[in-house]
């Protein structure tokens, strides 16, 4: 992901997350096989279940989708705009961290409408 690696030892390492610490343990038995059997419909995709998400600007949400595209990353969902033209719009990209833990970065182009709610029908 190109996120400077900070202290590690043989089985973690940490990276620096955008100024916060992303930790990665390596888990004895783990083959790289893991995926995520639950998903939530979320905007027409299928979102994993459990995931971590973080909020980025916009520039480096960009940055981020480009860098990994051109590393051939394999995406759970992948970059996009979620709820064009609605409240809450986003971009997203959803992958899988070493160990097989579910990622989202996303971004606001007014980040005010980070916890803003859709009315509902």
């Amino acid at each position: 992901m190109g996120f400077a690696e900070g202290r590690s030892a043989a089985t973690w390492v940490d990276f620096d997350f955008y100024g916060h610490q992303f930790v990665i343990h390596l888990q004895a038995g783990m083959d790289g096989g893991y995926r995520h059997q639950a998903r939530n419909s979320v905007d027409g995709r299928e979102v994993p279940l459990p995931h971590f998400g973080v909020v980025l600007d916009w520039h480096d949400w960009e940055a981020l989708a480009a860098n990994l595209t051109r590393q051939d990353l394999e995406f759970i969902i992948e970059p996009h705009i979620r709820f064009q033209g609605m409240v809450g719009e986003q971009a997203t990209m959803f992958f899988l961290d070493p160990a097989g833990n579910a990622l989202e970065f996303k971004a606001f182009k007014d980040l005010g409408q980070l916890f803003a709610k859709q009315a509902r029908a």
